[in-house]
């Protein structure tokens, strides 16, 4: 099956089992804006609730703060975001669709990645077991000249990005023949810079005196608190202040379900170390960031890092962790190292010294500032993307399951009772009122056992528990096995034993140790 056919059918499952849907539906939705529904928002709490305890409960230096949205309009000025806080964005003439230049260009990148790779599966097919891949990739014609085409592309668009040349990005939209995916034509404007900051007005009176922004990420919430949390904190180089936030971006070309959002949450963590170490730990955070993706158990070869092209004005080192999603592989979080950059501005503008006092060395100076950002709606599209899974029975039936790892599944447990009387539903909710204090249980009586066990292999719940007569007598239970489908008769006092290691948080943090 097509990768694109697969990402519609996530698309619709997230829909049809109360995970994400459209905003304002009833209106007819709102575009690039959504709703995470009852399961969807358990997932989400448990990715962030991971990714929390990553950082303030697993290292003793890093604190958390929740910082304002509305945030004084001078900051944003300062860290250049009314300045420079831009996107490249073409249209076309005959869609009247406009599209990110470099997006565009990225795709078309990909494309060639795409085009190797089934030459890769081809020949792997017809060699069988002899397949020699990498000899293959270094001596077949038709890969060579694909491979020459994408780094020729490659090199030709870093440069234009980092030159910030928008002639040489529609140059080589026109050049790779690149075609509108609506219009099929390539009838393209010249490329333009937008702004992506939303703005409103605080107060009574509109006007520009009033003007404030949404902010477009959560970082700066952290620099401006940054002496805050040190002095009340007394903490000591090297330091991190983690936060969990929603940011808004007026995305032009919002697309791809939740990849790509106008409201969207982040996971940021600002890391302060001692000017001189920053490269140092920026190689430490790379290391440890992609550990903790791993820890998910969704495969080392779905992970790569992405060093970038061009570096924001900020930055003296960057890199993304990117996820093979159904489109590719595409960033989920970046690590960046920030200089001193966002401090020295907001000294600057504030006219207040944030200065740092080193007790070892008698100095006073301004940090520098390793970054970890993550999206906590990628992150959410990433799982949903591996999980989904589409298998055939041995008896010819089909499933569909959600194989998410057992520690963030919107539900842990299932307790259904075989029949609606004789007792049974009476039993299977005192086994859930035992077991709700631990961990999220559900209670099914609703169709048969069968469907009801379909039903929840589809929003992933890992065990399922039914009762039956014989339950009334011997205090046993079936318990059943997501991903196997295997069952086990166990003794109801030892459900919370074999269940709860296994669906707790801390059972992802102990791989991280």
């Amino acid at each position: 099956m097509a990768q694109e056919d697969i990402f519609k059918k996530i698309i619709s499952h997230c829909k049809e089992y109360g995970f994400v849907f459209p905003s304002s539906d009833i209106y007819d939705g709102l575009a690039a804006v959504y709703d995470y529904g009852q399961n969807g928002v358990e997932l989400k709490n448990n990715i962030k609730e991971y990714w929390w305890k990553s950082m303030v409960l697993l290292h003793e230096n890093i604190v958390g703060i929740d910082s304002a949205i509305f945030m004084h309009p001078t900051i944003w000025k300062a860290s250049g975001h009314v300045d420079a806080f831009n996107d490249p964005l073409i249209d076309n003439k005959d869609s009247k669709k406009r599209y990110r230049a470099d997006v565009l260009i990225e795709d078309q990148i990909a494309k060639y990645e795409e085009k190797i790779d089934k030459e890769v599966a081809k020949a792997a097919k017809r060699f069988g077991e002899s397949f020699d891949k990498e000899k293959f990739l270094e001596t077949n014609a038709r890969v060579l000249e694909l491979n020459e085409k994408k780094n020729a592309l490659h090199t030709r668009y870093a440069e234009a990005m980092q030159a910030s040349n928008l002639e040489e990005l529609k140059q080589i939209i026109v050049d790779e023949e690149i075609v509108d995916p609506i219009s099929g034509t390539k009838n393209w404007t010249d490329v333009r810079q937008f702004n992506l900051m939303f703005s409103t007005e605080m107060g009574s009176i509109s006007d520009a005196a009033n003007k404030i922004y949404l902010r477009p990420e959560t970082a700066q919430g952290i620099f401006v608190n940054y002496l805050n949390v040190q002095k009340t904190g007394r903490m000591k180089l090297p330091f991190g202040i983690a936060q969990i936030g929603k940011a808004f971006r007026n995305e032009i070309v919002a697309r791809q379900f939740i990849f790509r959002m106008r409201e969207f949450e982040q996971m940021e963590m600002q890391y302060f170390v001692s000017p001189g170490t920053e490269l140092e730990h920026f190689n430490k955070w790379k290391e440890l960031r992609m550990k903790w993706h791993q820890a998910l158990g969704f495969g080392a070869e779905n992970y790569r890092f992405h060093d970038h092209e061009k570096l924001a004005h900020y930055a003296n080192a960057a890199t993304d962790v990117e996820f093979k999603m159904p489109f590719g592989f595409k960033e989920v979080e970046g690590v960046h190292s920030r200089t001193n950059f966002d401090l020295s501005q907001h000294e600057k503008f504030s006219g207040k010294s944030i200065k740092y006092f080193d007790p070892q060395t008698n100095e006073s100076y301004v940090p520098y500032v390793i970054e970890t950002s993550i999206g906590v709606d990628r992150m959410f599209l990433s799982i949903m993307c591996h999980a989904y899974t589409e298998e055939t029975l041995e008896n010819g039936e089909t499933r569909v399951v959600l194989k998410l790892p057992a520690a963030l599944a919107p539900v842990k447990l299932c307790v259904m009772p075989l029949v609606k009387k004789d007792g049974l539903p009476e039993k299977a909710r005192e086994i859930v009122d035992s077991l709700k204090f631990h961990f999220n249980c559900h209670y099914e009586e609703k169709d048969s056992i069968g469907k009801r066990y379909r039903r929840h292999d589809a929003i992933g719940t890992p065990y399922c528990v039914t009762v039956d007569h014989d339950t009334l007598k011997d205090n046993k239970v079936t318990l059943r096995f997501r991903d196997t489908m295997e069952q086990e008769r166990v003794d109801i006092s030892e459900l919370r034993n074999i269940i709860e290691d296994k669906v707790s948080i801390v059972s992802l943090l102990k791989k991280l140790q």
